[in-house]
């Protein structure tokens, strides 16, 4: 076995790579958590990471998805070919959970309570970064750190924030790796469509409804001290996604062909 490799090392969060397994630190979700990864595993879902246990260190052990992630994954998702592969990734996903029923104490990062009607476990932060990229095709899903009970279109909406993208042009050109101003209208149809919604209707009021609840959601762990929104908070990050609500409110017509 070759030795640790550093794959985020920050204050609250040490994640190395030790062989063909990743070591990430414990938190008071991770029964959950590896409750939900076990059932994908027993459905067969490829596209996630194995449980293999606790190590002597107390942490988590995982399987490792070769690929590319992080940042290198913006790229990808520019292409109209990586855009769409992430939407049927995330409705294979929904469909491989759709029969998980969590136990009843179940605790999460976002909510400690069952699925309601209408619900089932959401991935929570399905964003470019937290895939696992082989060229423009998405083949592995990582950090389910944020899984939650929540609706199915909760994770289109949190998806289509950041591929859309809900971002000024200057943003999407200078850190999102578009090559000009995007057709963020296409965009959208084309992650609802292969994602297998059958309109769009009301579709850019989710994705505001679900910055405003993720936004909610990082202030609640703040308050409870939690990492790494604590840091967050404190550095006035919360304080720029606020605004970045407010720019999607001001901005719907790029998304819809409106005024």
């Amino acid at each position: 076995m070759t030795g640790p490799e550093v794959l985020q090392d920050t204050p609250h969060r040490r994640v190395v790579r030790v062989g063909d397994t990743v070591r990430r630190p414990l938190h008071p979700w991770s029964p959950a958590i590896h409750e939900l990864l076990r059932h994908l595993e027993a459905v067969g879902f490829p596209h996630a990471p194995r449980v293999l246990g606790i190590d002597a260190e107390g942490r988590e052990v995982l399987t490792y998805l070769e690929g590319d992630s992080g940042p290198q994954a913006w790229a990808r998702v520019v292409d109209e070919s990586g855009l769409v592969g992430m939407a049927r990734l995330l409705r294979d996903l929904h469909a491989a959970v759709r029969e998980f029923r969590p136990r009843g104490d179940a605790v999460w990062a976002g909510r400690v309570a069952a699925p309601r009607a209408g619900e089932l476990i959401c991935h929570g932060d399905f964003g470019p970064w937290n895939l696992v990229w082989r060229g423009t095709r998405p083949v592995g899903i990582l950090d389910w750190d944020y899984a939650w009970p929540n609706r199915p279109l909760h994770d289109v909406a949190y998806a289509l924030e950041y591929v859309a993208p809900f971002r000024p042009d200057d943003e999407c050109v200078r850190w999102l790796r578009y090559p000009g101003t995007p057709d963020r209208r296409r965009r959208v149809e084309l992650f609802a469509e292969a994602y297998g919604l059958t309109s769009t209707d009301g579709l850019v009021d989710e994705v505001i409804a679900q910055q405003q609840q993720v936004l909610d959601r990082a202030r609640r762990l703040a308050a409870e001290g939690r990492e790494p929104q604590l840091t967050w908070e404190r550095d006035g990050v919360l304080t720029e996604t606020a605004a970045r609500i407010t720019w999607s409110r001001q901005h719907r017509h790029l998304f819809t062909g409106g005024r």
